[in-house]
């Protein structure tokens, strides 16, 4: 026993679960110095965990874009970003037409609902047109060919927006309906951060109503599982492909609009950090699989919004919260060494493997 333990167990297995080991203890005694000082209020524990369900709102949003692709193509269609990108990239300009005519504050709601349908159809288009022209000819290459493709048509859409639209950074105008706090069972929630939450709650429930009970939803399931014989049962595979790439560029238009109203300004690389976020929360959850990427997002936002103060700040480091986007690469890491298949992804045999 001793000795196929010892055939089993390599050098870089030790040092891996050296490096795992380290990194907790790090965490605990970060998060007991820290708790033991009692640095932080109660109160700026709840708006932290507010402001990570809102994050969490907007990265699952995303994460079903890399997740619905994954489970019909087994490809990462890193160009998702920049779908998340153009949404809200291209919506900026009739939010400050709405404002320049005085539409946007006498009527918020009418104006925040046209923003985020432009957003979201131009977020569907060009996620429409990257299945059509980038990967759909590539259908029968190998995996290694639609992936170099995907990371082509990202450098793509940032340059083409960039000329489009400029490389400077344009701000969404203040909504004045939005600002300030809204008092529920005598907690303080921001706005901004409440409808985000309640929207990405909403979106998701809708995505998950046409993915379970219509047609559409039936006819990616399908696909999802054989796509041989879904076309021999009558299954339009590509009109289904192209269904899904839909589905997740609307997700990713209404993510942008939630985004920025948590931070409103928006340029041509705002896809870049938001899409690997959200590619590490679906890594999280179980690529491929829709719920475990809304779990895996909601516990990546938390992290990142309670991480560094919980952890960071009792290892003595001066400014924790400027290593919040290392924690959310840190745990993507960890994730693929020690749980690959993620929270409630499929465990893969070694023979299947």
């Amino acid at each position: 026993m001793l000795r196929n333990w010892r055939q089993r167990i390599t050098i870089t297995d030790i040092v891996v679960w050296a490096i795992g080991i380290i990194l907790a203890i790090g965490v605990i005694y970060g998060t007991i110095v820290t708790l033991r000082a009692q640095i932080y209020s109660g109160t700026t524990w709840i708006d932290l965990a507010i402001t990570g369900l809102a994050l969490g709102g907007i990265y699952a949003l995303i994460a079903l874009g890399y997740t619905l692709v994954y489970g019909i193509l087994k490809m990462i269609n890193f160009a998702h970003g920049e779908v998340f990108m153009a949404g809200p990239f291209t919506a900026v300009f009739l939010a400050i037409y709405l404002d320049n005519i005085g539409f946007l504050n006498t009527n918020p709601i009418i104006s925040i609902i046209l923003i985020t349908i432009l957003s979201a159809i131009v977020s569907t288009t060009i996620a429409i047109l990257l299945e059509r022209i980038a990967y759909k000819p590539l259908r029968g290459a190998p995996r290694l060919v639609p992936l170099i493709t995907a990371i082509g048509a990202s450098f793509f859409l940032q340059y083409t927006f960039r000329g489009l639209y400029g490389s400077g950074i344009k701000a969404y105008p203040e909504i004045d309906a939005l600002q300030g706090t809204w008092e529920v069972a005598g907690i303080s929630i921001v706005k901004t951060q409440a409808v985000t939450i309640i929207g990405a709650v909403l979106m998701m429930l809708v995505i998950w109503a046409i993915s379970r009970y219509t047609r559409v939803g039936k006819a990616m399931r399908a696909v999802s599982e054989d796509k041989e014989v879904s076309a021999l049962m009558g299954i339009d595979v590509d009109r289904t492909i192209m269904n899904t790439f839909a589905l997740g560029g609307a997700a990713a238009g209404v993510a942008g609009i939630l985004y920025v109203l948590l931070f409103p300004v928006v340029n041509f690389f705002m896809g870049f950090i938001p899409g690997l976020k959200a590619f590490t929360a679906a890594v999280l959850g179980g690529i491929g699989n829709p719920i475990g990427a809304f779990l895996g997002a909601m516990i990546l936002g938390l992290i990142e919004s309670i991480g560094p103060s919980l952890f960071l700040t009792g290892l003595g480091i001066p400014a924790p919260y400027q290593l919040k986007d290392a924690l959310a690469f840190v745990i993507l890491v960890l994730i693929l060494i020690f749980r690959p298949t993620g929270l409630l992804g499929e465990r893969i045999s070694r023979t299947k493997a």
